[in-house]
């Protein structure tokens, strides 16, 4: 019953009563009105987005959030991927996400059916992002007219830089009617999944999963080229592209490499409870060992984990060990076994993980000294079974950027095969 009707039945009442039994029975009418719960806040469902990144920049995205075997947890959406955020947690005014890969943390107020909040790091540190969200399935506003062509296929593209040092990647994309999905690679990794619209030659893509969003727009010219920006919190960069079947960048093999005189690594870092790991250690001697320089922080890094964590579990029983090198935000020991021991967790890692130092490319330079120069989180070194450095690769190509993921693991299980035969 809604207030309305309760109020017109308390006053139909009190027309045949006295003053007094009038203002009892409508004090009671009151008082069972204020009984009435209202309608419980079901967090279940799928939700939009929108990052306020700053004036002028809104960023949407998409998530998810389910129930299983008890525990709500969110999941962020973009393209095909669904990426587990966090549990959720759940108050009568709040709600609260725990994005633990990344060390953040969505905190959101309960408006109605809306949610209003922030993204902040948990330990509340730096400078909070604004957050809303709504039930809602798309993640740009609905096109007003269709596209102009199909611009799917691969592009060379330059992302332009005030120094001088422009970049070269390779634009991957994907159209099917107004959707667009699509990747950019880079030297030092991809943009993993990337989702949106075009709507006539007009492009934009997002993505985010809970580190910082990402969002692009751009124009696809009749020519085959292209121009577009990034646009972030930190500011825009433009880019340029053309398209090419062809398109790839150099040899991730050939861009990280020894300095004159070095055959291998020599190091000694610790694990999270302080014991000290070395290639010299007896569980190394003679066998094929893989090292990642990586961190949890890195999204590129989650993915080579994805990968990498499963291929150890079906293979370490033929001579083959990893040890994961992680260069953290901090080297505060009781953060760093924090956010390493989630990392172990979450890809159920079986292999060594040790600290080796804050996740600067120069204190990696410096922690390696055998390294002529080191250009990208994650980077993957295979020694042989004398001890000596048999390939670097640099960079990671995730499952975004499809066959060039496809290469990378064919290569990856090639080398590993050819180097266990010897």
């Amino acid at each position: 019953m809604n207030i309305k009707s309760i109020f017109t039945a308390a006053l139909a009442i009190s027309t045949s009563l006295t003053f007094a039994q009038q203002n009892t029975t409508l004090a009671n009418q009151v008082v069972k009105l204020h009984k009435i719960k209202p309608r419980a806040f079901v967090a279940l469902g799928t939700w939009r987005g929108i990052a306020k990144v700053k004036e002028g920049l809104e960023i949407p995205f998409n998530f998810e959030m389910n129930e299983k075997s008890g525990q709500q947890k969110l999941y962020f959406r973009n393209a095909e991927e669904r990426f587990e955020g966090g549990l959720v947690k759940q108050t009568a005014d709040s709600l609260f996400v725990k994005l633990d890969q990344f060390d953040n943390e969505l905190a959101f107020a309960i408006d109605g059916d809306q949610l209003t909040g922030t993204l902040r790091k948990q330990d509340k540190a730096g400078r909070p992002l604004n957050i809303v969200a709504e039930r809602k399935n798309y993640r740009f506003e609905p096109i007003n007219k269709p596209a102009t062509a199909d611009y799917s296929g691969s592009y060379d593209v330059v992302f332009k830089s005030p120094n001088g040092k422009d970049e070269k990647t390779v634009g991957l994309f994907k159209q099917t009617g107004n959707k667009l999905t699509g990747t950019f690679l880079r030297v030092t990794g991809d943009s993993r999944y990337l989702e949106g619209v075009v709507e006539g030659n007009e492009f934009q893509l997002s993505s985010f999963i809970g580190s910082s969003p990402a969002y692009y727009k751009g124009t696809f010219q009749p020519d085959g080229t292209l121009t577009g920006e990034i646009l972030g919190a930190r500011g825009s960069q433009a880019f340029t592209g053309t398209k090419n079947n062809n398109a790839a960048l150099p040899d991730p093999y050939k861009l990280t490499y020894l300095k004159t005189g070095y055959k291998t690594l020599d190091f000694s870092f610790p694990d999270v409870n302080g014991k000290k790991i070395s290639l010299k250690d007896e569980k190394y001697k003679n066998k094929v060992v893989i090292l990642t320089i990586t961190g949890s922080w890195c999204p590129n890094c989650v993915d080579e984990a994805t990968f990498i964590a499963p291929w150890y579990k079906a293979n370490k029983k033929r001579g083959v060990e990893i040890i994961a090198l992680h260069y953290e935000r901090s080297t505060e020991p009781e953060y760093a076994k924090k956010v390493m021991t989630r990392f172990r967790e979450r890809f159920g890692i079986e292999y060594d993980q040790v600290l080796a130092g804050t996740a600067d490319k120069q204190v990696v330079s410096q922690s390696l000294p055998a390294l002529d120069s080191f250009l990208s989180f994650p980077t993957t070194i295979i020694i042989d079974k004398e001890g000596n450095v048999a390939q670097i690769h640099t960079g990671f190509n995730g499952p975004a950027t499809g066959k060039f993921y496809d290469e990378f693991v064919k290569e990856f299980n090639t080398e590993i095969d050819t180097l266990l035969k010897k």
